[in-house]
């Protein structure tokens, strides 16, 4: 089933493309046309559509700027619908609108879901989207990585299980070689760290401070410094207040308010107002009482000794030299102690941490190495089966004598883990380097890909590949450009029946030149330019009926009426039709 499909592209100033739309479906469309008409811009267009490079030569003379629209269904949950909500792109009804903008000075925009992002965001979308297979954008399987990854999922549960695992472990083991390496590595800072922390708190302990004894002490010594004056203030009130002893003929305050007292209380009955002051003569009577009770005590008690004051002081300077270092006041500096005390535990405790991160590590490499081989193991049996089917797809694609092939290397390294008797560099994915190799031909070396193939084989290899691995890959939708280059006859037959397989389980577009490989599809675009030498909205239409007949017959012979091209356009529908 279809995840995902390009239903329209709209073009606008691209090359030859003045403006077009490119109306898909899902299955097999074929875009077919004359040399030169511009068939091959609708691969350049979704590759501008998908994050490919903004070359500014693309842009039609006299045009200020190329736009590339295009419209794809992604049900709610899929992997591009979900990447675009998270980029504040909105997908409504299941739809995502990608549009991309390059200008003639070279400058390029993005926007999906009517929200300007990132164009690197549309390179992401395209791995969920899109693979395009072209004579000079091949993508996707030519990947190494992408290599790997499609062998995983063609192995199935054999490799997906120990994948699992072995990530879950690489994953733990990055986590504690990074702490290990932390820890290690500072470890002189660390011990640095703890003889600063060790030195401030005996300094600490040795005072022994108390909560607020630096406010205590303060308010001690301001009063020992005063003492003569204070003594002589309170012995002055207290005589002011109840008299001196010694001149029994003075007048002070405590008489005089009694004085008062008695004369209001000879009349208080006679007025309440009277009566009410008589009553707050009375309470100062008392607190004059009080107070001088009070300033009594507070001149015995009063210690003007020198050797205090010299004791307190003494105490206030070591408390001062704790709160230069350690806090502005003496509770910060015993909050200090007690974060330096937590911080020691945990800086000599580092050494059983290192043991136990120690054996963490070779545990979890030793887990490695074993999950590394069983991995190993499963991709070598699938490897063989996926070159074997990609290799005999070859033989009907005009490539007979073509030989495919895996190569599964390691990367020798003293830091790596031990795999098979050899220390080998391990990454996310294991120990295993994937790489597609190809022989075109007996006798030739056994390359990577992209170098073993021409254009033509290239397309042809990677359709072989996306058949063999139809219904594994998640990507939705394939674009061939020039699949069936060097072509003809009933290899190009094959490759139609080939394309028409691999659309019954994705979206298949193919633009192509063969009549045999167009009788194949589903629906059929034709390309055709006006006087001027452009493409219009007019220019790219859907070929139904006589009309596909027609177009196959001018493919077939150069020539539209041609009855014997006709006949042969009739039969190749017919027999498409009945391979279907």
């Amino acid at each position: 089933m279809v995840v995902s499909v390009l239903e329209e592209m709209r073009i606008r100033s691209l090359g030859v493309i003045d403006d077009a739309v490119v109306e898909l479906s899902p299955g097999f469309t074929a875009v077919t046309g004359e040399t030169g008409a511009g068939k091959t811009m609708v691969v350049t267009s979704l590759g501008l559509l998908l994050g490919g490079r903004a070359d500014p030569a693309l842009v039609r003379i006299g045009a200020k700027s190329a736009v590339v629209e295009g419209r794809v269904s992604v049900p709610p949950g899929a992997p591009a619908a979900l990447r675009a909500e998270e980029a504040g792109a909105e997908c409504e009804d299941g739809t995502l609108l990608i549009s991309r903008t390059v200008s003639a000075e070279g400058r390029s925009r993005a926007h999906v879901g009517g929200r300007a992002v990132p164009v690197g965001l549309l390179a992401e979308l395209a791995d969920e989207l899109v693979a395009v297979h072209g004579q000079t954008d091949q993508q996707g399987l030519l990947r190494p990585a992408r290599q790997r990854a499609a062998l995983d999922r063609y192995a199935g549960e054999a490799v997906a299980g120990p994948l699992t695992r072995y990530t879950a472990a690489y994953r733990r083991l990055r986590a504690v070689t990074a702490e290990l390496d932390t820890i290690t590595t500072r470890a002189r800072e660390r011990a640095q760290e703890a003889d600063l922390l060790r030195f401030g708190l005996d300094e600490i302990a040795s005072v022994a401070p108390r909560a607020g004894e630096d406010v205590e002490l303060a308010a001690e010594a301001e009063r020992l410094g005063h003492a003569e004056a204070l003594s002589s203030a309170a012995s002055l009130a207290h005589t002011a207040l109840v008299g001196d002893p010694e001149d029994p003929e003075g007048v002070d305050a405590t008489t005089l308010v009694a004085g008062a007292g008695r004369a209001l209380e000879a009349v208080r009955s006679h007025d309440p107002v009277l009566a009410a002051l008589a009553d707050r003569v009375g309470e100062i009577s008392i607190l004059f009482g009080d107070v001088a009770g009070e300033l009594a005590g507070y001149a015995d008690q009063l210690d003007a000794d020198p050797r205090r004051l010299a004791v307190v002081e003494e105490r206030r300077a070591a408390l001062t030299g704790l709160i230069r270092k350690y806090g502005e006041n003496i509770d910060q500096v015993l909050g200090w102690a007690e974060d330096g005390a937590a911080r020691l535990t945990e800086l000599d405790g580092d050494d059983d941490r290192i043991d136990g991160l120690a054996g963490e590590r070779d545990a979890l490499r030793a887990e490695l190495s074993g999950l590394a081989g069983t991995l190993t193991d499963a991709r070598t049996e699938a490897a063989e089966r996926f070159a074997g089917a990609v290799t005999a797809e070859l033989a009907s694609l005009a490539m007979p004598h073509a030989r495919v092939s895996f190569a599964l290397r390691w990367t020798e390294d003293p830091e790596g883990v031990e795999v098979g008797g050899r220390t080998v560099a391990y990454g996310p994915h294991g120990v295993d380097e994937v790489e597609l190799l190809l022989a075109p031909h007996p006798g030739a070396p056994a390359r990577p890909i992209a170098k073993g193939a021409s254009g033509g084989e290239l397309s042809r290899v990677m359709l072989a590949v996306e058949v063999v691995f139809a219904g594994t890959d998640p990507v939705p939708t394939y674009l061939f450009d020039e699949v069936d280059a060097g072509v003809g006859g009933r290899a190009a037959v094959e490759i139609g029946r080939r394309l028409a397989k691999l659309a019954r389980t994705a979206q298949v577009v193919v633009v192509t030149h063969l009549p045999q490989v167009a009788a194949f599809a589903d629906r059929q675009l034709l390309v055709e330019k006006t006087n001027d030498g452009s493409v219009t909205r007019s220019g790219v239409t859907v070929l139904e009926g006589e009309d596909r007949v027609r177009e196959l017959s001018r493919m077939l012979a150069g020539q539209e009426d041609s009855q014997t091209a006709r006949a042969h356009a009739e039969e190749l529908l017919a027999a498409a039709r009945a391979d279907g």
